[in-house]
């Protein structure tokens, strides 16, 4: 059997140099948080535009995910990654110097295509960079614990920049990193590409998009708004969506997802999609309760919280690597990965437990609950592309990533309406309108209250906050433990480092390498 060659300083110096993009396109998520003031001071968008300034990032990369990821093994994982590197760069430039409302959200747009250029691509060359299972593993924790790190540092990073410079400078700072990736990229990354990829599938594009689009905007506007007929009939028409284009690509010639992923060996693949996506899923729905905790419960402002939210960030550096070193000394992978899920569930034992005044026990719930999604991540990320065919790399790459998407949409649906239900059964119909929907309303209300009302609304409405994530966080932990205990049954006697195959595998990933 052919021995994989193991990585040299070059291939971590390029490993290093990509994870720029995957750092700023991360960030790009939730640099805006403590811009928005000063857009729209500066800009004077509407309501609705405010909100897409928001959103349409979000929906433009989750939408084209998985077509990148197929066009990225056609035309080639490195030319690919240059052109979303050019894209993201002139769309950060255009933003950042937008005079209008509708030219930002047109950048923001063309930032989520290049971004949907990106995340896919960093994954599958790393797959192509790290031909040694080991050394692969150890990198894809590193990519993971990047990924993770870059949502929380981008709100602080926002807050920093806007404290001292124009609200475009959150954007300008993408360029020197896009700038040093088009540079080095070509020097150091080797190009790569299925060799044998058929034809382009056209059909399952707008498929794909008419699937996830309508999916992950009735998901995300559920917690806030309720479960009204527009939420649900947008995600009714994505599961309708999403059936056609599973039928497409169950009954095409050259689909654009080959459904072989899934069959064989690949049913490792499908579970460790499947199993990454419920740790999405309650990784996002932790969210939902602790940013608007430190805010509205504790009173922290908007800078304060960002800071605050940091800490948790430290366990997560070692979460990655200890999973990696137990699954190279013979841990059986499933057992790492049920751990995970069930320190994941402890971090949510914590949540349950807070009170109204309750900094540190939230900041560890959030750091232990991270860090074993970052152990779940690493570890099915690495198994996901093990058990992928090379030539398939970029495709596996963003289905793994669209799950991702799905899972963080979900978890703000489902738990995000647990605690808001319970929240809204414990306001008395006394309160006003407002301060009976969400605790943000209630902040908002009581400040024009008398004292002493104000004071009193404001207790009632935190109790009843807490509660609400208690309940969810109880859920949360539910879930994960049955994930741990799937994971413990599904993935039983997956190898250990999770390749692929064998020598004629490895054959067939050199031969779609032209520049090794």
């Amino acid at each position: 059997m052919q021995t994989n060659p193991r990585a040299t300083r070059k291939e971590w110096t390029a490993f290093a140099v990509l994870m720029l993009p995957l750092l700023l396109v991360s960030m790009d998520v939730s640099v805006l948080y403590f811009a928005i003031p000063e857009i729209s001071a500066d800009l004077a968008p509407s309501g609705t535009q405010q909100l897409w300034i928001f959103d349409i990032y979000a929906f433009v990369l989750a939408g084209l995910l998985m077509t990148m990821g197929a066009v990225g093994d056609r035309i080639g994982r490195r030319r690919l990654l240059l052109f979303g590197a050019t894209a993201f760069g002139a769309a950060s430039l255009v933003a950042a110097y937008a005079n209008s409302a509708e030219t930002l959200i047109a950048a923001r747009a063309v930032l989520g295509i290049g971004g949907a250029t990106l995340m896919p691509s960093t994954l599958a060359i790393v797959r192509t960079l790290f031909r040694d299972a080991g050394q692969r593993a150890k990198a894809i924790g590193m990519w993971q614990g990047v990924l993770v790190a870059g949502v929380a540092l981008g709100s602080v990073l926002s807050g920093v920049l806007v404290e001292y410079f124009r609200w475009g400078s959150v954007f300008l700072v993408n360029l020197p990193a896009m700038v040093l990736l088009l540079v080095l990229a070509p020097v150091l990354i080797p190009e790569s590409r299925d060799p044998r990829p058929g034809r382009f599938d056209l059909p399952s594009v707008p498929l794909s998009m008419a699937a996830v689009l309508p999916l992950v905007w009735g998901l995300k506007e559920m917690p806030s708004e309720g479960a009204e007929l527009p939420y649900i009939a947008s995600i009714a028409v994505g599961l309708v969506f999403a059936a056609l284009f599973v039928h497409r690509q169950r009954t095409a010639a050259s689909p654009m997802i080959s459904p072989d992923l899934f069959r064989g060996r690949g049913r490792a693949f499908g579970a460790a999609v499947s199993l990454n996506l419920i740790s999405s899923l309650t990784m996002m729905g932790s969210a939902y309760f602790t940013t608007q905790y430190l805010q509205s419960v504790l009173g922290k402002s908007a800078m304060e919280a960002a800071l605050w939210a940091l800490l948790p960030s430290v366990l997560i550096g070692f979460a990655a690597p200890v999973a990696t070193v137990l699954v190279q000394r013979g841990m059986d992978r499933a057992h790492v990965v049920a751990t995970g899920f069930a320190v994941s569930a402890c971090g949510y034992g914590l949540l349950a437990l807070t009170g109204t005044s309750s900094l540190w026990l939230v900041l560890a719930g959030a750091g232990v609950l991270a860090s074993g999604a970052v152990i779940v991540g690493s570890q099915l990320t690495d198994l996901a592309l093990g058990a992928a065919p090379p030539e398939k790399a970029g495709t596996a790459s963003s289905l793994l990533e669209t799950g991702q998407e799905f899972g963080g949409a979900m978890g703000m649906a489902l738990l995000g309406s647990i605690g808001n239900t319970v929240y809204r059964n414990n306001i008395p119909d006394t309160a006003p309108a407002e301060a009976r929907e969400t605790l943000t309303g209630a902040v908002a209300t009581a400040g024009h209250l008398p004292a002493r009302t104000g004071d009193a609304l404001l207790a009632t409405a935190r109790e009843a906050f807490t509660t609400g994530m208690h309940v969810a966080a109880v859920t949360g932990a539910v879930l994960l433990l049955v994930a741990a205990a799937l994971a413990a049954v599904t993935l039983k006697g997956v190898q250990q480092r999770g390749d692929h195959v064998q020598q004629n595998a490895e054959q067939a990933e050199s031969s779609s390498l032209s520049g090794v």
